[in-house]
């Protein structure tokens, strides 16, 4: 299979907010739809796009988002259409690579990868044993074996057919966000925060390296493999170094304004394009590093990076959807369909209980009833209602089991105290607000804004 895209978009969690351009005026209701319908873009998603990925037939894709899904397209449809919408991630979902037989592998904040079946849209088995986010994940050249990078800190081999571990490689000081095989299939390449790339066995032999083939000093966000037994890898500090698989340096590329986080390789493996936290993409020449086309988007971060064809890439950022780009013959105008600023960048202008909302909850739900595909419920009419009561909705046991009614007092509790104490063993991320100010300000907000409507009831309001 073509694994085309490696990034380390998951270095921060923090950098949601962090790598963006400057704060403008936001509204926590809206929708964040691009500017164009109708278009190439991959509009389906309901939370930023952290993961990408195009088949060898350069008909399909995949996409793997901040909302707890993965998405499965039909590309040669106009406007591309999704097949079907993976969900069965306790977390954000990271990277999704394509498996030969119709079948894909997903990463997940939860711990977890999945082997999902692409006819049905079903799990056909879990993968189970790493202790915190898995943040990449590459196919053997057979098909056969998988490989993850995680933040705690190891690499994991598996079996695809059954899920079996095969090997649990242990040696980085810190999270690893990258990973990938040789050509042959019988060497492994991991990139970590601690700033080194390691070679390992890729049959599970041993559990140690064989050894580091470079420690660079600054943390390892990406990484991919290259013609002619050549390394690229991005850098926490912007830099982009080319290497060989000794270690030698081979060429220093344009470095970006921020953290490297994306790299991505043409299906010819004669183009390498690099992406930041700055938005901007650039094309380079393998053969000579000539830099190519570059591209620009000035509203946000560059996390995901996949060729369609040699001059047509997708990409994905903060923005609810992946974004097309043709960058050979380019357009003559090409407008950003990002919006900004979105629902969770936040201004001076908004209320202090409605500034809560969209940090604490708008990129994961709605107030409208239309739950907008994003990773948790709609909060609309939620005073009064029984936790775990929607329905259509995957709930967590957790939160199904809970015995609880949303209200002033325990939505208070909630932001409080914190969902693992309040819903324990539910898909909520960690929110806790400490300042009691900005904590009433937010349950009055919300008490206001998710009140059920005769106008927000219409059924064109729910489309």
């Amino acid at each position: 299979m073509r694994a085309l895209a490696f990034k380390a978009s998951r270095w921060l969690s923090g950098i949601l907010v962090a790598a963006v351009v400057p704060l403008g005026l936001a509204t926590a209701a809206a929708q964040d739809k691009p500017d164009a319908s109708g278009t190439r873009n991959l509009v389906g998603h309901g939370g930023p796009v952290r993961g990408l990925a195009i088949a060898d037939d350069g008909r399909h894709a995949l996409t793997a988002s901040f909302d707890y899904a993965a998405m499965y397209w039909d590309l040669g449809a106009k406007p591309p259409k999704a097949v079907q919408r993976l969900i069965g991630h306790d977390g954000p979902v990271n990277e999704a690579v394509f498996v030969p037989g119709g079948q894909a592998l997903t990463g997940s904040d939860d711990g977890t990868l999945a082997l999902w079946d692409l006819d049905t849209g079903e799990i056909v088995h879990r993968f189970e044993g790493h202790d915190a986010k898995v943040v990449d994940v590459a196919v053997s050249p057979d098909g056969e074996r998988a490989a993850s990078a995680s933040w705690d800190r190891t690499v994991r081999l598996w079996r695809i057919a059954d899920g079996k571990l095969i090997a649990e490689l242990k040696g980085h000081t810190g999270p690893v966000n990258a990973v990938g095989f040789s050509e042959n299939g019988e060497h492994l390449y991991s990139g970590s925060y601690d700033g080194s790339i390691r070679l390992w066995h890729a049959d599970g032999s041993e559990a140690t390296a064989i050894r580091p083939v470079v420690e660079y000093g600054w943390g390892i966000n990406a990484m991919r493999l290259l013609p002619g037994a050549r390394i690229a890898f991005g850098a926490q500090n912007g830099d982009v170094r080319v290497i060989d698989r000794d270690g030698n340096e081979i060429k220093v590329l344009a470095p970006h304004e921020g953290p490297v986080l994306s790299l991505a390789v043409s299906p010819e493996r004669d183009v390498l394009a690099t992406g930041g936290a700055d938005g901007m993409i650039r094309l380079w020449q393998t053969d000579d590093w000539a830099v190519g086309e570059t591209y620009s988007n000035p509203t946000g971060p560059v996390w995901a990076l996949a060729f369609k064809s040699a001059g047509e890439l997708y990409y994905g950022g903060l923005d609810d959807f992946a974004i097309y780009w043709r960058a050979n013959p380019r357009e003559p105008f090409e407008p950003v369909p990002s919006k900004y600023p979105r629902r969770f960048q936040v201004s001076g202008e908004m209320s202090l209980g409605e500034r809560q909302f969209a940090r604490k909850c708008s990129v994961c739900h709605t107030l409208t009833p239309a739950d907008g595909n994003r990773a948790g419920p709609t909060l609309y009419g939620i005073f009064g209602r029984k936790a775990g009561a929607l329905p259509d909705y995957p709930y967590s046991e957790g939160l199904k089991d809970a015995d609880i009614v949303w209200n002033e007092e325990t939505i208070g509790e909630l932001f409080d105290k914190g969902p693992d104490h309040v819903t324990p063993g539910s898909k909520m991320p960690l929110q806790v607000i400490t300042d009691e100010k900005k904590l009433e300000a937010l349950v009055a907000f919300l008490k206001k804004a998710t009140r059920k409507t005769e106008d927000a009831e219409r059924p064109a309001e729910r489309q």
